[in-house]
């Protein structure tokens, strides 16, 4: 019985694993607000993944990766805390909104921002 349960442990954790490690689309909730977001804190600078101060640190996917910010999370970062000249945003986005827009933006980089 000890060996089954301990069996039966080791599968879910590896299930759990495997499937935390999968990247996960946006749901269209989360889709909708990481681009209101984006419009209403981020657009004046950004517009569709540019920059309109400097432009070599735009949003697009290569830039992105060149600038060594290759995952959403080092984007939520920023989007809070601020980078260079541009201030952090955190009071601005609310609760988890970094990581909301840090996702949408992210998906809109790998989609080479081509909007629908």
């Amino acid at each position: 019985m000890n060996k089954r349960l301990r069996d039966l442990f080791l599968i879910s954790f590896c299930c759990t694993f495997f499937y935390l490690s999968f990247p996960k689309e946006l749901s269209a909730i989360e889709a909708d607000l990481g681009k209101s977001l984006f419009k209403n804190n981020c657009a004046g600078c950004h517009i569709n993944g540019g920059n309109i101060i400097r432009r070599s640190k735009n949003l697009k996917i290569s830039s992105l990766k060149r600038n060594g910010i290759d995952n959403p999370e080092a984007i939520a970062k920023i989007a809070r805390q601020g980078i260079g000249i541009m201030s952090g945003y955190e009071d601005k986005l609310g609760d988890n909104g970094d990581q909301i827009v840090a996702n949408w933006v992210w998906e809109q980089a790998q989609n080479a921002w081509v909007q629908e």
